[in-house]
């Protein structure tokens, strides 16, 4: 089976849900340091959607070491169609969340101005937050691309 950069049982996939697992667990840390943040709904959701990609990455990485260590190979067509759901759920989910979690900093921020006239309020903590939430995204749709492919070949 010819191996593809980003699939599973890959050092280059194991990269990519490390990276996954690292900026979500960035833009969960970095909305929750942020006071108020939960009397947002898109913002909670951006938490709830972000600890779910925080599991799945967490847990395809390990079964991605497994594979590493054990030499397996993770290439069949059960497996890999369980992945390319599981990464299409996430990764919709991801792309939700931030895009609602945006359109509130948009509203807020630019179109009322209400970060400027409450201060207290901490905006960049949101747009930074939501940044890396778009990274997560964007390295999930990657995946779920890749593992599409696979899937079809498979």
């Amino acid at each position: 089976m010819k191996e593809i950069i980003g699939g599973p049982g890959t050092v280059s996939g194991l990269l990519l849900r490390i990276g996954q697992f690292v900026f979500a667990a960035a833009s969960i840390s970095v909305m929750t340091s942020a006071i108020g943040f939960s009397t947002y709904t898109s913002f909670c959701y951006l938490i709830a959607s972000m600890g779910l990609q925080l599991l799945w990455s967490f847990g395809l990485a390990c079964l991605d070491i497994y594979a590493l260590r054990r030499k397996k190979d993770l290439q069949n067509p059960v497996l890999v169609s369980l992945f390319v759901v599981g990464d299409w759920v996430t990764a919709m989910l991801s792309l939700a969340a931030a895009c609602s979690s945006a359109g509130v900093v948009v509203l807020y921020a630019r179109d009322m101005n209400f970060c400027k006239i409450h201060p207290e309020l901490p905006c960049s903590r949101y747009e930074i937050s939501i940044l890396l939430a778009f990274i997560t995204w964007l390295q999930v749709s990657i995946s779920s691309h890749v593992m599409f492919w696979i899937l079809a070949s498979v």
